[in-house]
């Protein structure tokens, strides 16, 4: 018998379901256990992480119109001093806080003193 409850509009199978879905799959072969297990990870990833595990591979080839737009890009990033993801975070102050090691942060400062 499975019997439903609910609260805050959220409702819940009883055990019996879950003692039921242990049966059956004890009573898998031990072959077919890790495409069931696979299966409820799937069930069990939110909404946006499902949705990019099943999206379509883009298999378009790459054009020379892409490979030409992307080092156009590259060029303009070199020259007028882009960041990078990493620097602009930090430049906000959205990176999370990074704690360098004594030798690190030495030769961190002698590469950023040499250049300013």
């Amino acid at each position: 018998m499975n019997l439903k409850f609910c609260k805050s509009g959220v409702c819940m199978e009883t055990t019996s379901d879950r003692q039921h879905a242990h049966e059956l799959i004890e009573r898998l072969p031990p072959s077919q256990v890790s495409t069931v297990v696979r299966f409820l990870k799937f069930m069990l990833l939110d909404p946006v992480a499902r949705a990019a595990a099943t999206a379509p591979l883009d298999n378009e080839p790459v054009t020379e119109e892409d490979r030409r737009r992307f080092h156009e890009g590259q060029a303009w990033f070199r020259q007028r001093g882009g960041k990078g993801i990493g620097q602009q975070l930090i430049a906000d102050g959205l990176a999370p806080e990074v704690r360098a090691s004594p030798a690190r942060s030495s030769a961190t400062r002698r590469s950023t003193s040499s250049h300013g």
